[in-house]
């Protein structure tokens, strides 16, 4: 009886039925890249923020959908909302958001690099730019870009929990 069993969970094994457990020196399990309370380390990832972007899976939005959304820092405290989406001249995209406001008014237009945000439910969270750097993003002028229709599909990285 004892044989029997052990060829069947060998053969179990075997066709992939059963996985065999976890062991304490298999390496460490990593966490998907853009999660809200995942820590991104510039020094520990040299790569650019368009290559980080395409390791978060871009997806089609609508541009329109985009506008009015808050963009949230790693501890889900607001930095603004997105007020244009913008394409420079250079061709790259940009969310205009307001900084340095107090409580919602005033502030200087800023442009948040599309591929420094991913979208999570109804809000977008900042990855690559840390709350305490976001002050120091050059100001948006609107001779910067053109403005995207509404309608226009854009591509843009997601985000998980």
């Amino acid at each position: 009886m004892r044989s029997a069993m052990t060829v069947f969970f060998l053969a179990a094994m075997t066709l992939g039925l059963i996985r065999s457990p976890a062991h304490a020196d298999d390496a460490k399990p990593r966490r998907a890249e853009g999660g809200a309370h995942t820590q991104t380390l510039p020094e520990a990832d040299s790569s650019t923020p368009e290559e980080r972007m395409k390791r978060r899976f871009p997806q089609k939005v609508r541009v329109g959908d985009l506008r009015g959304l808050p963009l949230l820092d790693e501890d889900d405290r607001t930095l603004g909302h997105v007020t244009e989406v913008v394409r420079m001249q250079n061709g790259r995209i940009v969310l205009v958001s307001r900084c340095d406001d107090w409580f919602g008014h005033g502030g200087r237009l800023v442009g948040i690099p599309i591929e420094t945000v991913a979208i999570l439910a109804r809000h977008l969270n900042v990855l690559d730019i840390p709350r305490k750097d976001f002050p120091s993003l050059p100001s948006w002028k609107e001779a910067d870009g053109a403005v995207i229709a509404d309608d226009d599909i854009i591509r843009i990285a997601i985000s998980r929990r």
